[in-house]
């Protein structure tokens, strides 16, 4: 009985988040370039953003599907690109703080990303699993294995139907939704999520973020987001939150409280026992 009430008093909260540049260093696009011997690819992106041809974000599925230079893409080549992707630090501390939860609150994790969805799975393997992550979707020639046509792209409004669809499949409230992203591509989404009462982090000094999201915090380390949304949205003060970041191996080194939050985690190296 007291378990069953335990349950009811949960405060649940949808968390989603972009992949390139939010959890990753690097753009997928580059890392999927490079792997193809593929040479010019950010002057590519920015001619399409120029144009106004393809929406924010969409790029990347655009040059798959029309690019000769990009024609011959294969799944195999998405997978590998994924795997040479380079993860921000404590991106799996910031998952399972996640999965945990805090106190009476409990965080729902996706990955919401204009990024070719086999690009991000392969990069978050046994990190976050594969049916918590929406990416761009082709259909593949059963012959010759290359892109046939693009079945849905993650970008603008797209982010927004995702997590639309997500909110009512888990019967959470939009003033529980919480969106942390980098780019442009992702003002759409930060938009929908404001005008519902939730709350979005911008973790770049992108200047049509900064005026939209609730908080800016720019770091190294995936974690970093944790402080805000630890701050603003549930209330926690400065102790509980450094408590809860050492409970999995990570310190809260600095911590500049501003708008833009500036925050240094530091991740002490592993030390084998035996």
């Amino acid at each position: 009985m007291v378990e069953a009430m335990d349950t009811l008093n949960l405060k649940r909260f949808l968390l989603a988040s972009d992949f390139d540049q939010t959890l990753s260093h690097n753009d997928s696009g580059l890392e999927l370039s490079e792997l193809l011997g593929v040479t010019g690819f950010e002057e590519k992106v920015a001619g399409l953003a120029h144009s106004h041809l393809v929406q924010q974000g969409g790029e990347l599925a655009y040059l798959i599907r029309h690019d000769p230079q990009f024609r011959g893409v294969r799944r195999e080549h998405l997978v590998e690109a994924g795997k040479r992707v380079r993860l921000k630090r404590g991106l799996r501390e910031f998952v399972q703080l996640l999965d945990r939860g805090f106190e009476d609150h409990q965080f729902a994790f996706y990955v919401v990303s204009a990024a070719p969805r086999e690009v991000v799975v392969s990069a978050l393997e046994g990190i976050v699993p594969a049916e918590h992550i929406f990416g761009t979707e082709f259909d593949y020639d059963p012959h010759t294995g290359e892109v046939r046509s693009i079945n849905r792209v993650r970008a603008g409004y797209g982010k927004v139907a995702v997590l639309e669809e997500l909110g009512q499949r888990l019967g959470i409230a939009t003033d529980r939704t919480i969106y942390v992203g980098d780019g442009s591509s992702d003002i759409h989404v930060m938009l929908h999520v404001n005008n519902g009462d939730g709350f979005t982090i911008a973790v770049s000094e992108n200047r049509q973020l900064a005026r939209i999201a609730r908080s800016t915090v720019l770091s190294d380390n995936a974690s970093s987001v944790l402080v805000p949304l630890l701050d603003q949205v549930l209330g926690l003060r400065t102790p509980q939150i450094r408590a809860h970041l050492e409970s999995t191996g990570l310190r809260l080194g600095e911590w500049q409280r501003a708008r833009t939050d500036r925050v240094v985690i530091d991740q002490p190296a592993l030390v084998a026992v035996g």
